[in-house]
């Protein structure tokens, strides 16, 4: 039986930004990305991210194929693979995957939408809200 690696992400990532780091843009990239500073924009990736539990990520919307937070995450989700939010962390903002893991202690204020047919998921079509909706002609 193999053992419980002590942080499996660490294993899995290709790029990091430090503590340290403060960015502001647009984020793509296609394989893995832990972000452990400070980040302003928008993230629209192909590959997996990871949000370290000392992060801070305000983001307009975030794409990437599966997201794992456990620092502070403002702005909207979508990832066709799952969101994982660890104990520590606290989002604010709405969530679009096919899995979800919220763990206990987690502070999250949204709404969530389950992906039921991955072959149909478009990251890219406007999104309905009820906002956006018309009223029915009486």
């Amino acid at each position: 039986m193999a053992k419980h690696r002590k942080n499996e992400a660490e294993y899995l990532i290709a790029t990091t930004l430090g503590a340290e780091t403060v960015l502001t843009g647009t984020l793509r990239f296609k394989d893995s990305l832990m972000i452990r500073g400070s980040f302003d924009g928008e993230i629209d990736a192909a590959g997996r991210l990871y949000i370290d539990a000392n992060a801070t990520v305000n983001a307009h919307r975030i794409v990437a194929s599966s997201v794992v937070i456990g620092g502070t995450v403002h702005g909207d989700i979508e990832a066709p693979d799952k969101v994982e939010m660890l104990a520590s962390a606290k989002v604010y903002g709405n969530i679009r995957t096919a899995r979800l893991r919220i763990a206990d202690g987690v502070i999250f204020e949204g709404a969530c939408e389950m992906i039921r047919d991955l072959a149909d998921f478009d990251p890219f079509a406007p999104r309905v809200t009820p906002d956006s909706v018309e009223p029915a002609p009486a």
